[in-house]
């Protein structure tokens, strides 16, 4: 059972108090719903290896044969050594709920995407947290994750998480275009470093301020 934060839910449907856009009763007990059927199909896992972390220039990196060059990771990245690499999933379950909606309710739809996005994220605070503990044993902290396709980072990167983390031992593949399967997984990069950072949870690393997981 994940502890969902229905607030968040709210704000990947668009829902803001601030806009004074906020769900009416039956969008509310709708999500509820939706929230109570993700529930029983959901199956988190993760996956994640610590790596030495090596600075080629300025902007490119190198993590176990993988090279990235890109100015908003290596802004994130900066003043560390080591890395953590990780993949996380909910599994399949929903996806084939989503498509089900798809057919018979839209509304549904859109509400088991934005929960599935949520689900997905609190496996990645809870890791995250597991992480953070692990290091703070060595006086060490960690930067805020930071997944690939963001801040100009390419999806094909994928690729290499795919190779380093064996992400099907989880049971996340890559399509063509390296998307991953299941759609509500997620990979990052979280640096290790021994000066305190400012806390930011969420993919919330790269320069895009608009990013939709975004959250401070």
């Amino acid at each position: 059972m994940i502890n969902v934060r229905k607030h968040e839910i709210y704000r990947y449907l668009g829902y803001s108090k601030r806009k004074q856009v906020e769900p009416t009763e039956e969008i509310d007990a709708l999500i509820d719903e939706c929230i109570q059927d993700l529930q029983k199909v959901i199956t988190p896992q993760s996956v994640y290896k610590r790596l030495k972390l090596n600075w080629l220039d300025h902007e490119t990196i190198e993590v176990s044969g993988m090279q990235v060059t890109s100015k908003s990771l290596a802004k994130n990245l900066a003043g560390c050594q080591e890395v953590f690499l990780f993949g996380a999933t909910i599994g399949i379950g929903v996806d084939r709920l989503i498509k089900r909606a798809e057919l018979t309710k839209m509304a549904k739809a859109a509400i088991y995407q934005a929960t599935g996005a949520e689900m997905v994220e609190c496996v990645c605070d809870e890791l995250n947290e597991k992480l953070r503990q692990e290091v703070s044993q060595e006086g060490l902290f960690l930067k805020p994750r930071f997944s690939p396709g963001y801040g100009g980072t390419p999806l094909t990167l994928q690729r290499d998480f795919e190779r380093i983390l064996k992400m099907s031992s989880i049971g996340i593949t890559l399509t063509d275009t390296c998307l991953m399967v299941p759609s509500k997984s997620v990979t990052a990069f979280i640096g290790i470093t021994d000066k305190k950072t400012k806390s930011l949870s969420g993919c919330a690393a790269c320069d895009q301020q608009d990013c939709p997981s975004r959250k401070e």
